[in-house]
Formats: structure tokens, sequence, C-alpha cells
């Protein structure tokens, strides 16, 4: 702590002497300027003091000791199979490259993960599939016995997983940050508000994730006062996921390498979903996205795990498979500007299944 403290201490004083270094006319008498500096040095022991003590006292999600990111090479084959699938099925219809992305990682073998993906980096806003991070995280908080499982918490995740409840996000994000909503706050009240809330984010980066930003909650509608303020108002600071990202996250619950294997289990549990099932609605997560997949090809002996997202403007799934005659593999699928085409995750995840077994053969 020490350590950290005195770091922190010294990049704070080298921003300020660089700051002032620039000034053209320094005015201050050498006592003028040491007391100035000492109120500095006072102030910055202050706000690092306050940051330990916020993380001490905070509930930081502490990446777990065991924890060892995937190894992932890259594959020939893989991206192959996954850029004929996409290509037949965009083509006609009317997609642009930006509006489509991909990723499939074969998990048949673990100690030799393989992958591939179209637009795999590029942020996009991730809907409901952000729940499955917020799941991860609260395994985590669980498992550390920061956070106490209660049958409300229970029913919230619960909730948030199978039925995708917004409702249910938006508490189960309040456990994990210590935040709620409510007014706008001034400037330096918002600030240690939204470092709480960022707490998710600080996780994941100390797994090594990149180039994603979980912090926001899920709403029906609209977000207002402190949530709207969070976003910069204009939704810079909106929820962002890539498919790499997304589908790293459910290959290591899918191979039980999230927090623990128990915890993995859990997961994989609120996850399961059952193509067979009879339901109204076209968008049920079992049946809607990559399920309508085995629903319309008649597969038999496939089962499937997913966290589905849909809005107005974006369609995605993310998806973990295996089949009896021994295909293992997450495929995840973001679309834009298609919400309502209920063809193209489907009819990819076919010709990947169609591809991969052809492959092997």
């Amino acid at each position: 702590m020490v350590f950290f403290e005195n770091q922190l201490l010294s990049k704070m004083l080298f921003v300020y002497t660089l700051n002032k270094v620039n000034l053209k006319t320094p005015s201050f008498t050498m006592n003028r300027f040491s007391l100035f500096t000492l109120g500095v040095v006072l102030a910055c022991i202050s706000i690092s003091t306050s940051i330990i003590q916020a993380q001490k006292n905070g509930k930081e999600i502490v990446r777990p000791a065991s924890y060892s990111p995937l190894t992932l090479a890259d594959s020939r084959d893989l991206q192959s199979i996954l850029s004929q699938s996409v290509n037949e099925v965009v083509s006609s219809g009317n997609f642009k490259p930006e509006e489509l992305a991909a990723t499939l990682i074969d998990l048949r073998d673990p100690a030799n993960l393989k992958w591939a993906n179209i637009n795999g980096d590029r942020n996009i806003y991730p809907a409901s599939v952000v729940k499955m991070f917020y799941m991860a995280a609260l395994e985590r908080q669980l498992e550390d016995k920061k956070v106490t499982l209660t049958k409300e918490l229970e029913r919230g995740l619960h909730d948030m997983i199978v039925d995708s409840s917004n409702e249910a996000t938006q508490y189960i994000l309040d456990v994990l940050t210590d935040t709620s909503s409510g007014a706008e706050l001034p400037q330096k009240e918002f600030e240690a508000w939204q470092y709480k809330r960022n707490r998710v984010n600080r996780f994941y980066s100390s797994l090594g994730y990149e180039n994603i930003n979980v912090n926001q909650k899920t709403f029906c509608e609209d977000a207002y006062g402190i949530e709207q303020q969070s976003r910069a108002y204009k939704g810079q600071n909106r929820n962002m996921l890539t498919t790499n990202a997304v589908a790293r996250l459910l290959s290591e619950i899918a191979l039980r390498r999230m927090v623990t294997p128990e915890r993995s289990e859990a997961m994989l549990a609120l996850m399961k979903r059952d193509p067979s099932k009879k339901t109204a609605d076209n968008d049920d997560q079992s049946t809607g996205f990559t399920g309508k997949a085995i629903i319309d090809g008649k597969l038999e002996g496939v089962s499937l795990w997913s966290k589905a997202g849909w809005t107005s403007k974006s369609r995605h799934d993310a998806a973990y498979i295996e089949t009896s005659d021994g295909l293992k593999f997450v495929l995840v699928i973001f679309t834009e500007n298609h919400a309502n085409d209920r063809e193209p995750i489907p009819a990819i995840a076919a010709k990947v299944i169609k591809r991969l077994r052809e492959q092997r053969s």
C-alpha cells in the first residue's frame, strides 16, 4: 500500500511539475512556492489515502490468484469457416461491412484453443449481452465473500440472465458497485460516484480485457439523472463490448475457468437454453437467436448456453454449443441496424455447425 501511495503521489507531483515548468511568468517567492508545494503534497496524500481506503472498504473486485487468461491461436481453417458462413448470409441481406461482427472459438482441445473473427475488435453497444459480464463479476464477489447471497440477490441474478430483466440488472450493478440511481451530482461528488461505478471495468482490466466498457445499467426506455450524467449525456460512456471479449468470457465460463469451476457451473446453469420449448415469443433467448438454427435444422443432441441482446437497432447473441458428435465451440455474433431481421444469426450458426462437422470428417 505504501508503494502504491508513493507511486500515485509521484505521478501526481510529476504532472504538477510539468504544469509548473510550462508557466510563462512564475511570480512566487521561494517561501510562498514552498508552502504551495506543501499544500499540493498534503492534498495528494489525502487523495491517495482516500483511494486506498475506498479500495479497502469499497469491495473492489479482485482478480483470482489462480486466474490465467486464455491462450488463443489464430486458425486459418476457422477463419475460412467463419468468413464463408458470414459472407453467404450477409451478401443477400444488404449488410454493410461494419454492421456485423463475429468471433468463433473452438473449445474441443482446451490445451490448444483456436479462434477466428470478423470485426472482432470493433466496439459495439452490447445491449443485454453485458449482463453476462455483471454475472461473472458478481460470482467473483460472492466467492470472495464481499457480497452475501440472499434470496433476493439470487432472484435478481436469475432474472437478469434467464429472463434478461433490465430491472434486475440495475439492482445487480448497484450491489456490485455500491452506487445507486438518483439526481445529478456536482462534479466532485459525481467523480467519486463514477469511480465506484467503474469497479466492474477495473476488474476486467485486471484480467487483461481490453477495449470494453461495462459500467452502465440497462433500461427498457432511457436513463435519467445521474445515470444520464454517467453516460456523458450523449452516450459517449455507454456500455461497449467486442465480440472477441464476449467470446473470451463465455469460453472461460464454458471451460470452468472463470472464478472457480463451481461458480462457472452456476453461471452455465443460468445460461442453459432449451430450443425445444414452446413459446409464442419470436425473440425468446432459447428459440429466437442461435437456438433457431437448432430448430430449423432439426438438429438432435445439441446443447445450448447463451445470452442474447436486442434493441431497436441491434440484435446479438453469444452462444456456447456442444453436440453429441463432439463439437464444442463458442460463437458470438453482433449485428447493427438489422434488429428485426431474425435470420442472419441462426443462419450463420447453422453454416458454422455444418462446416465444423465437414472439417472433422
